[in-house]
């Protein structure tokens, strides 16, 4: 991938974090955005000059702005985004606030649409590709997670009007759904230990996945020319939990 720029929104840690490395290692350019500065830092530092971190909030548009203008100016184009970033409160539909929903829905959906809306231009001038975040959650309608869950499925939505649209400008975008123990999803077993039980349970390979070996590889794959033909497809990293038809 030595000939590749790519944004990676959350790119500093957890199965951002992961892609993000993953990318480098593989000869990518990238530019990681998170809020996290520490991490960020951390990641560019180690790079030797692959890795350039933006700290920014993904739900305002100008972050977007800058992230492209920073592939731009740093590594001459942008061939690739990963809208991984996403934050969300969990808890019964009931019991959601408008701020909740605002969380969600601004990180997830708003951010996603903020970055393919800045990305657009310098993609379709390099034939790229766009990697959106699903979710098996929302596919399933998991209990506590109505915000999580409408963000990702309106993200898919997206997608697909997108993958069409796009297409003449060259630009494929497609979806993957992970299933992966990152710190977060090790708080949520602590917060959450009845739900976690429940979807262990029901993955067929017998784990979660690892963010760095089972799910950036996929990414990797949908950025790359392998895999050209494809777009508009939500792809499955969730070890066999979900088998769409």
């Amino acid at each position: 991938m030595e000939e590749q720029v790519i944004i990676v929104t959350g790119g500093a840690a957890g199965i951002g974090g992961a892609i993000t490395s993953e990318l480098a290692q593989r000869g990518a350019s990238v530019v990681a955005v998170d809020l996290n500065e520490e991490a960020g830092q951390a990641l560019a530092e180690d790079s030797s000059g692959r890795i350039a971190f933006l700290q920014g909030d993904i739900s305002k548009s100008e972050t977007a702005k800058q992230a492209v203008d920073l592939a731009l100016s740093r590594f001459g184009k942008l061939t690739g985004l990963v809208n991984n970033a996403h934050a969300s409160r969990q808890k019964p539909l009931l019991e959601h606030t408008p701020e909740d929903w605002d969380l969600s829905m601004g990180t997830g959906f708003q951010g996603t649409l903020n970055f393919m809306l800045a990305a657009h231009d310098a993609l379709a001038g390099t034939g790229g590709a766009i990697v959106n975040f699903g979710s098996g959650a929302a596919l399933e309608g998991q209990r506590k997670q109505a915000s999580y869950a409408a963000a990702k499925e309106a993200i898919r939505g997206l997608s697909r009007v997108a993958a069409h649209e796009w297409a003449e400008d060259g630009i494929r975008v497609n979806i993957v759904c992970p299933l992966a123990l990152t710190e977060g999803v090790a708080k949520w077993k602590e917060a959450h230990g009845d739900q976690y039980d429940e979807v262990a349970a029901k993955i067929p390979l017998g784990r979660f996945g690892d963010p760095q070996k089972d799910v950036a590889p996929v990414v990797a794959f949908l950025l790359s020319e392998e895999s050209r033909y494809m777009t508009g497809q939500t792809v499955m990293a969730d070890g066999g939990t979900i088998m769409l038809r």
